[in-house]
């Protein structure tokens, strides 16, 4: 496997204006894929990964939220356009993007998505750059599982699964209690939990698309999982850190990040 740093070459400097004033563009590339990446910050390191349909503004702002708290943040482009704001035809773009790519098993029972692979080289990366105990990840949406999909790897220490919605709870009712994990990688993740790394989940409580998965994250992993399950109050409401973003939520997101990090 071939991995690089995720910068670019010497002389590259931080964005100036913009949504994404003060971040550092670059690209990273391992087990077979390469995607931009946006870092800023120092200390321990911490992977932001977006919802659909992209690195937006409110994305944008929950990472610099991160940075302030004292970490390097690592913020992976996996699809959109950074900066673009939400639309409904952005919304629809991204999500036949991520439905059709090979990197995401967004239908699939039973399965780890590869871009996990991915994220988990990067996120050796950047710590072996940074130090510090470990690394924290947060997934939102269609990623709000890779978090724990890294737990495979001891570094991670500080797992936020953000409305996690894959595989999309359509068609059959078991995917909407489906962990989108190998049953090895679920295992090493059960086994983990055990050893006490606890996972922070967060949902609104009317989220058809995370169907039943807290449930099965209580079931597998105990007292280890932490669920902040918030009262919805429309049904357009999803998006607990970003979009409707609960305050009290984001403000728990950085608590345990700095309770596991530093």
């Amino acid at each position: 496997m071939t991995e690089t740093t995720p910068t670019l070459p010497a002389g590259t400097k931080p964005i100036r204006s913009g949504v994404l004033a003060g971040w550092t563009p670059g690209e990273f590339s391992a087990a077979e894929m390469s995607f931009p990446t946006y870092r800023r910050g120092s200390g321990p390191a911490v992977l932001v990964i977006h919802e659909i349909p992209g690195i937006t503004p409110l994305v944008a702002q929950f990472g610099n939220d991160v940075v302030e708290r004292g970490f390097t943040v690592v913020m992976p482009s996996l699809v959109g356009t950074p900066e673009r704001a939400p639309s409904p035809i952005y919304l629809a773009q991204s999500m036949i993007k991520i439905c059709i790519a090979k990197e995401f098993t967004t239908m699939a029972l039973n399965k780890t998505s590869p871009v996990i692979a991915w994220l988990r080289a990067l996120a050796r990366n950047v710590h072996n750059e940074v130090g510090g105990p470990g690394i924290g990840a947060v997934g939102m949406c269609f990623s709000g599982g890779f978090a724990l999909g890294m737990m495979v790897d001891d570094i991670m220490l500080a797992p936020v699964l953000a409305q996690p919605s894959m595989p999309f709870a359509v068609g059959k009712k078991e995917r909407g209690a489906n962990l989108n994990l190998s049953p090895d990688d679920e295992a090493a993740i059960v086994q983990r939990a055990q050893d006490g790394c606890q996972v922070l989940g967060l949902r609104f409580a009317g989220d058809k698309l995370v169907g039943d998965r807290f449930a099965t994250l209580r079931e597998k992993l105990g007292d280890a999982f932490i669920a902040i399950e918030l009262p919805s109050m429309a049904k357009s409401d999803h998006s607990t850190l970003t979009e409707q973003r609960d305050e009290a939520s984001v403000q728990r997101v950085l608590d345990f990040f700095v309770e596991k990090l530093l």
